[in-house]
């Protein structure tokens, strides 16, 4: 089924996933775990955040990570910062739809939508997601960019559940960039991870406008601080 709008441009619906898709997911993520096999990884967590702490959070990485992320949640956080499970926001785009299939079977939820399309529906499922106690994984420069750009959805999105941001940064010694708008990572085999996360940023429920972008800001240069390429 194509994205729809009905009549009044309230309801949108995200594109479904084709069977040549599934296939190609299949080949992706079955090619993805045993490359993930050869990989050594080193993690940081300077903030402490992931000592003795409870609770959901809503982790920060950049678009052009995304192929890192699998890597990082089964090996780290899913152990570390346990909750009732994953919840991811994807485009709802036909390439999104494609990426609810391969994190599906990672056993990851896809939330679908984005800012310019099924914004409103993406974040209200994303805020009950939360409030069933699964934690959120977001892109805040996808899908289009600018690269390296917090867009307003996670900054959104945290102040209505409360949950804290999370920044995580990714570094792969060994890759391959595409010519994206966003040079996206495709990790090589045999390649050395590190993994850092920022320290939690909290958007108050009730903070005004100008405080919202203020922690935006905030945001986007600590998850760049802590970003190699």
């Amino acid at each position: 089924m194509s994205a729809t709008t009905s009549s009044k441009g309230k309801i949108v619906v995200p594109h479904s996933v084709k069977w040549h898709q599934r296939l190609v997911s299949f080949l992706i993520v079955q090619s993805a775990k045993v490359v993930m096999l050869t990989w050594r990884a080193r993690w940081s967590d300077r903030s402490g955040e992931f000592q003795g702490q409870q609770g959901p959070v809503i982790y920060c990485i950049w678009h052009n990570r995304l192929a890192l992320s699998m890597f990082i949640y089964h090996r780290w956080t899913r152990k570390k910062r346990p909750a009732k499970g994953l919840a991811a926001v994807i485009s709802a785009s036909k390439d999104g739809g494609l990426l609810a299939d391969v994190l599906g079977k990672f056993g990851v939820k896809a939330v679908r939508g984005s800012s310019s399309r099924r914004g409103n529906q993406a974040l209200l499922e994303a805020t009950t997601s939360a409030e069933h106690g699964f934690n959120i994984a977001i892109t805040p420069d996808g899908p289009r960019g600018p690269k390296y750009k917090i867009q307003n959805g996670v900054v959104a999105l945290a102040q209505l559940t409360g949950l804290p941001i999370i920044p995580v940064a990714a570094f792969i010694s060994s890759k391959v960039c595409a010519k994206s708008w966003d040079n996206f990572q495709i990790p090589l085999p045999f390649a050395k991870c590190e993994i850092e996360f920022g320290e939690a940023i909290i958007i108050p429920r009730d903070a005004t406008d100008e405080e919202r972008e203020r922690l935006r800001l905030q945001l986007e240069q600590a998850l760049i601080a802590i970003t190699r390429d």
